[in-house]
């Protein structure tokens, strides 16, 4: 024993080697000595000086040399030996090493101190997340959520969880590195994380179109119509028109394709379309696609984590694939919401009709949209195809059809880039406004009633609120208005209601696209907030493509939490009435007949005063 002691009492070297020699020391039965506790007792009292000293490493070392002399009774030596050793992994960032310590932590017997490391870890994760040390902050965040056993609620403190807070941290790296060209680097800082977020392996993929792949082996391509020109609309307001800060959309329509691809993995609530080594994806391979936040991948509701280089992507590696021998997409990001929804994937129904298209095979749509969705899918579907609802699993199709959005329509454009306002080509909307007419006619939906006055209601969506809307209905209600929610509306009611009505007034949102159904003539006032890069462009194309005429009234902006274009805003009853107002007399002076000049010449006369002369009047 005394040997021992003197060891500890008179060594003058380093502290490795102080426990290093212990070590030794101990492994003789006889240096050891018959009184283990005092021992125990000299190499906590140790373990202590090395950790206040700043060595928690050796200081683990200690309690376990601790441990290994109270044999089973040595878990408090052990425990304290894991904190010590974590610590001292993290200071040295050896992160990858620290799981063997975390499920020691994770024991029974460790419940009292388990709340405390958790603690710790929280707070250097935030200070080297201030620091911006990313990966430093990851990895103390993911041990953290390892060792609190994945709580819900762990939170850091600027509100996220932490599973939430990883992956958005994550992301960031994966766009430097991806910016970088360093897709291999980021391939392989996905896979120390990806189990907390719940992510498969990544993959690197080529970015093409589909028109890039017609002709290759397993892709059928068929052009149903070529590149052509859009016609410019014309954009009113009630007032002077102010200098719109979007940028115009294009004024060539892309060609519509129709595309059979064999042999692929699609991601409902996604775009994303895997072949072999290609990720089929026309937004992503767009000539301006330096300019386009892409979205895919990123949003909560999405089953897939995928990032996006100029021609290349990282996209998860489809595991658990459901198999569906063919289908249809009608499916993807954004399908849920009704105006995405009209925009970008119900005129694939126009390809699916085309004889082009085989028979027989479903119409895959995700499984949380809303019934009108699936209403306005039978409704267009001239084939009587099965529909298969999606799960949020990765698919593995036999067989996948694929058809375009009508236009370049990117869902966001980079910081720094000004909004793009999409221009809708004329064509594609009055063939489809032409098949949902015919179809409600054919339903009996259509009542043939006109002369109605809508107000369209937004009081159950929380962005791009009117927040003055019981004001304004009340205001409209004496002038023969109707409140409308199309929310709460079938399809079919709601295309009979717009169809029905000659003046619209709402706000400028997903409900107001019904305007296509509208007759030629209706007049519609689109209730806006102030933000002048709002896509104006965008709901004048589409709504006046089936004949109605919309102006916009730009109220005042009341919030802007969030994204800009769902600011809150309200509009001054008074400055509706007198916008409608002002459409009655310009409809009136367009209906009002031409009067006939008097004739000027005396043959002219003579003609005008024969009986058979033709009058102008009402």
């Amino acid at each position: 024993m005394a040997q021992f002691l003197d060891l500890i009492r008179d060594h003058r070297g380093a502290p490795a080697d102080l426990i290093a020699r212990l070590t030794a020391l101990m492994a003789d039965p006889e240096a050891a000595g018959s009184n283990p506790g005092t021992m125990i007792r000299h190499l906590d009292a140790l373990a202590f000086r090395l950790d206040s000293d700043g060595a928690p490493g050796l200081a683990a070392q200690a309690h376990e040399l601790a441990a290994s002399l109270a044999g089973q009774d040595g878990d408090r030596w052990t425990l304290a030996a894991a904190e010590a050793r974590l610590r001292d992994l993290c200071a040295n960032e050896r992160f990858a090493e620290a799981d063997p310590v975390i499920a020691r932590l994770r024991a029974a017997d460790a419940s009292r101190l388990r709340p405390k490391v958790v603690q710790v870890l929280m707070d250097r994760a935030w200070v080297c997340e201030l620091r911006g040390e990313a990966e430093p902050s990851i990895q103390y965040y993911r041990l953290a959520l390892a060792l609190g056993g994945n709580e819900a609620d762990l939170i850091t403190p600027d509100g996220d969880p932490v599973a939430k807070k990883i992956k958005n941290s994550r992301r960031f790296q994966l766009d430097a590195l991806i910016e970088a060209d360093a897709y291999e680097e980021a391939i392989t800082i996905h896979e120390t994380t990806r189990h907390v977020i719940g992510a498969g392996p990544f993959k690197s993929y080529t970015m093409v179109a589909a028109a890039t792949l017609a002709g290759q082996p397993g892709i059928r391509y068929a052009e149903l119509r070529p590149r052509r020109p859009i016609q410019e609309p014309q954009i009113k307001f009630t007032e002077t028109p102010p200098p719109l800060t979007s940028e115009p959309g294009e004024l060539e329509a892309p060609a519509q394709y129709l595309a059979l691809v064999e042999a692929c993995h699609a991601f409902p609530r996604s775009n994303l379309v895997i072949k072999d080594d290609h990720l089929i994806y026309d937004l992503a391979a767009h000539p301006r696609r330096r300019d386009v936040l892409l979205q895919d991948g990123v949003n909560p509701d999405q089953i897939v984590m995928a990032a996006f280089g100029d021609r290349r992507a990282l996209v998860e590696r489809p595991e658990d694939s459901l198999s569906i021998e063919a289908g249809l997409s009608m499916f993807g990001l954004q399908s849920r919401n009704y105006g995405h929804w009209f925009c970008e994937f119900v005129p694939r129904m126009l390809a699916y009709n085309d004889p082009r298209c085989p028979d027989g095979i479903p119409l895959c749509i995700d499984d949380h949209m809303p019934a009108t969705h699936e209403e306005v899918v039978r409704l267009l579907d001239k084939r009587d195809r099965p529909i298969i609802k999606l799960p949020p699993q990765p698919v593995a199709f036999g067989l996948l059809g694929l058809a375009p959005v009508p236009a370049f329509f990117p869902f966001e454009m980079k910081p720094g880039r000004r909004v793009y306002d999409t221009i809708w080509p004329a064509d594609i909307l009055i063939d489809l406004r032409t098949r949902i007419l015919d179809g409600a006619r054919e339903r009996g939906a259509l009542s043939g009633q006109t002369g109605r006055r809508l107000f369209i209601s937004r009081k159950a969506f929380a962005q791009r609120q009117l927040i003055n809307e019981v004001e304004i209905a009340e205001a409209l209600r004496p002038h023969g208005f109707e409140i409308i929610t199309p929310e709460t509306m079938t399809f079919l009611e709601q295309v009979e209601a717009f169809h029905a009505a000659d003046i619209i007034v709402g706000s400028s949102s997903s409900a107001l696209t019904n305007g296509l159904f509208c007759r030629p003539g209706c007049r519609i006032l689109g209730l806006i907030h102030a933000n002048l890069a709002f896509n104006f462009r965008g709901y004048t194309s589409f709504i006046e493509a089936g004949g109605a005429q919309i102006t916009f009234l730009r109220g005042q902006t009341v919030s802007e939490d969030g994204h800009a274009f769902h600011a809150n805003y309200n509009v001054a009853p008074d400055d509706i009435l007198s916008a409608l107002d002002r459409q009655a007399s310009h409809k009136s002076e367009q209906d009002a007949p031409i009067k006939q000049q008097p004739a000027q010449t005396i043959v002219g006369r003579m003609i005008e005063a024969l009986p058979f002369a033709r009058r102008n009047g009402p």
